[in-house]
């Protein structure tokens, strides 16, 4: 497997405050892998400091061996892309506008769209199942609508990697299903894609590693059938896991 990211002795957190340390975790091209743990553990600052959008307490993060930090804004969206979990903030954009925002690292200074962009774009939107809401403003969308737009840019940005926190958690049941099945289908197609559940029997369906978020700060990495066996998941949640 090629490994699109990989950290060496990461600690992550808020000014100074650890939540996770001596984090050694690897990200392969084709590899879906589900992040869990419990409410407040760190999982999202996981995931920002793997973007680039939090700095790191301790270690690096390397994205096909270059040093995240010290690529160029611009270089890093090329290679990374996120979902966040935050209700989208309904905007005067047409809903294709938006996902257009997500060929800004591939334009030119003005960002012009070329005849390749608009078929990204397309793609993006028809992938993520909101083609059809294309003229409506994301003022007129529901919050499912709205995070489904979400992952429509992620996937517009065209990157080998592709982060998402809680990408379900306003969605309803049908849309929940397309989201991890979409999901699947990107790993398959030789992305690695990273996402942060609470729906730990998705995860356990889907996932091909899982990561699992402790308590004392660290991170356990494998399988689930070896989370399985050696009791990962109940370590974790302090309970037992079907």
């Amino acid at each position: 497997m090629t490994a699109l990211l990989h950290t060496k002795d990461l600690a992550v957190g808020h000014r100074g405050r650890v939540l996770l340390r001596e984090l050694g975790l690897v990200l392969n091209a084709g590899e879906l892998v589900a992040l869990l743990g419990v409410n407040g553990i760190g999982k999202s600052t996981l995931l920002h400091t793997l973007t680039g959008a939090l700095p790191a307490l301790q270690g690096e993060v390397l994205l096909k061996g270059e040093t995240l930090s010290r690529l160029h804004p611009r270089e890093r969206a090329k290679r990374v892309s996120i979902v966040l979990t935050e209700r989208a903030t309904p905007a005067l954009l047409d809903l294709r506008t938006v996902v257009a925002l997500g060929r800004q690292p591939w334009t030119d200074a003005r960002g012009r769209l070329t005849s390749e962009d608009e078929r990204v774009v397309d793609h993006a939107m028809a992938q993520a199942g909101v083609a059809e809401l294309a003229g409506r403003d994301l003022a007129h969308l529901s919050d499912g609508e709205r995070q489904l737009v979400m992952v429509a840019r992620a996937l517009a940005q065209d990157t080998p990697l592709l982060l998402l926190d809680e990408p379900t958690a306003f969605l309803d049941v049908v849309n929940r299903a397309r989201v991890f099945q979409l999901l699947r289908q990107l790993a398959d197609g030789g992305r690695g894609v990273l996402f942060s559940t609470h729906d730990v029997a998705q995860a356990l369906r889907l996932a091909d590693r899982l990561l699992i978020a402790h308590t004392d700060g660290t991170v356990w990495q494998g399988t689930v059938a070896e989370a399985r066996e050696q009791g990962a998941l109940e370590s974790a949640f302090g309970t037992a896991v079907p």
